[in-house]
């Protein structure tokens, strides 16, 4: 059933990872198989044997053709370096080609104890394993650069995190799972050899048109792709009010994934100060941080190519510096087309920003569920909309601001049908609400899986309307509000 590894990452030198077997698990049962994403994968999904499948997503058994690897890589987490982090509780099992041409990581996580888990057990609660298989599953449904969930099992064991609680492992699928974190963990051990290796790996895999430039302008130019990359991510997150929750370099993923679903969510009332990480007492990771966060990260990513980008360190550095410095431009670019693109316009004028921003403001003022507020636009057009006008505490802000944007309107040339449409097309009326998710994971804990799979199903078509689920699309009510989230490690 699994196609054929190409096992590129295990190729590298022996010190860019530890060789580690899955450690098998007592009675594990698949709950979740992602058949789409198989049949993308390369998977043949006519010769599916659901024990064998359990074996394999368990870590019980090694597919055929793997050589598991824990990763080696450092990272800053909440802006303190740590020189050794690694794979703690994840296992690469190796790379498949998929149906498209191109490679994909396939790894699982909570499969046992590696060298990299500093004391941990390397397993994983159910709860994360859910959370991270809805929300990124919802991502890539939302159109999001992210991770994908391949499979889900039980591991008929208890993990114990203050309480015991249903272990599980998740199978993930990425582009590759190199972080700006593997970088550091070379650069912080003088090893320049090994961070060419990488950085040559990475472009080869991510970004084949820079193999053409020569080597100084290369390794600058795989900086700018990379920024380019997250720039474009960040924006959408912004877009859509989803606070990533541990933005530390070693989540920061050098193909422009979303990666490392610990303590996420979206956000309902808006508020740009919005924090949800039970580890974020600083606010370091708060929503409205999360662009300046990947600036700061991607500043950390050019440090260990200096050697690489220019022979002469200060002209090395100036060169990295105007390229890091050329973030704020482009992001704020960025976040002004997906912003435009929620009000319906695709036209630019000189007074967007101002108009968007005066809807946030009014937003934060009538305390408004950020997801709905925006798809309501849709009913707005040419009258008030009950609908939207409900979703604000104090909707005096709104009211002014709703002729604006009509007279915004007028000049998109374009009838209100056409405009509605635009609006309905990227604001999505359901997202993984925190309180849903919590939800499932409650009723999965006593061994029912049916809220997860109900969600699932919902979050598989975000922008159309389900006809009889539209509690799923409505806000948390006061009682249900799901203010913090955990990492599960």
């Amino acid at each position: 059933m699994f196609p054929d590894f190409t096992l590129r990452y295990a190729r590298l030198p022996a010190h860019f990872y530890e060789p580690f077997t899955p450690v098998p698990v007592a009675a594990p049962r698949l709950f979740a198989f992602n058949r789409p994403l198989a049949e993308e994968l390369g998977f043949d999904v006519t010769a599916f044997d659901e024990a064998q499948a359990t074996a394999w997503f368990s870590g019980n058994e090694v597919p055929p053709g793997a050589e598991p690897l824990a990763q080696a890589y450092a990272g800053h987490q909440f802006g303190g370096f740590n020189p050794r982090l690694g794979d703690g509780r994840a296992v690469l099992l190796g790379e498949v080609t998929d149906r498209e041409g191109r490679l994909r990581d396939i790894q699982l996580k909570g499969a046992g104890r590696t060298p990299f888990s500093r004391g941990g057990d390397g397993r994983s609660p159910l709860g994360p394993v859910l959370r991270e298989y809805l929300v990124s599953e919802a991502m890539h449904r939302l159109g999001v650069p992210t991770t994908r969930a391949l499979a889900a099992v039980t591991s008929g064991e208890r993990v114990f995190r203050g309480l015991p609680e249903p272990g599980a492992i998740l199978t993930r699928v990425a582009s590759s799972h190199i972080r700006v974190g593997t970088f550091q963990y070379f650069a912080a051990r003088g090893d320049q050899e090994a961070v060419k290796t990488l950085a040559d790996l990475v472009i080869e895999r991510h970004y084949p048109s820079l193999r053409e430039q020569e080597e100084g302008e290369r390794y600058l130019a795989l900086v700018a792709a990379v920024q380019a990359r997250q720039i474009r991510l960040v924006a959408q997150w912004m877009g859509l009010g989803f606070i990533h929750g541990v933005m530390n370099t070693d989540n920061c993923s050098i193909a422009g994934e979303t990666i490392d679903y610990g303590p996420c969510a979206f956000m309902e009332a808006y508020d740009p100060r919005t924090v949800f990480s039970s580890v974020d007492d600083g606010g370091r990771y708060a929503y409205r941080n999360q662009p300046w966060i990947a600036q700061w990260n991607l500043a950390r990513l050019a440090e260990t190519l200096l050697p690489l980008i220019d022979a002469d360190q200060e002209r090395g550095i100036a060169r990295a510096t105007e390229l890091i410095q050329a973030f704020e431009p482009a992001y704020e670019a960025e976040w002004l087309a997906v912003f435009r693109a929620k009000l319906g316009l695709t036209t630019d004028e000189e007074g967007d920003r101002e108009l968007v921003e005066a809807l946030l403001e009014a937003l934060h003022a009538g305390r408004a569920d950020f997801t709905l507020s925006f798809r309501y636009l849709a009913e707005a057009l040419e009258a008030d909309s009950p609908a939207l006008l409900e979703l604000f505490e104090n909707d005096a802000a709104l009211r002014r601001w709703l002729p604006r944007w009509r007279e915004r309107l007028t000049r998109e040339g374009v009838d209100a049908s056409v405009i509605a449409e635009r609006i309905r097309a990227v604001n999505p009326l359901y997202i993984p609400r925190n309180h849903q998710v919590a939800a499932a994971i409650a009723a999965a804990e006593d061994d029912d899986f049916a809220s997860f799979e109900a969600l699932r199903q919902v979050l598989a078509e975000p922008f159309a309307a389900q006809p009889g689920r539209d509690a799923y699309a409505r806000p948390a009510a006061p009682a249900e509000r799901v203010f913090r989230t955990f990492c599960g490690t």
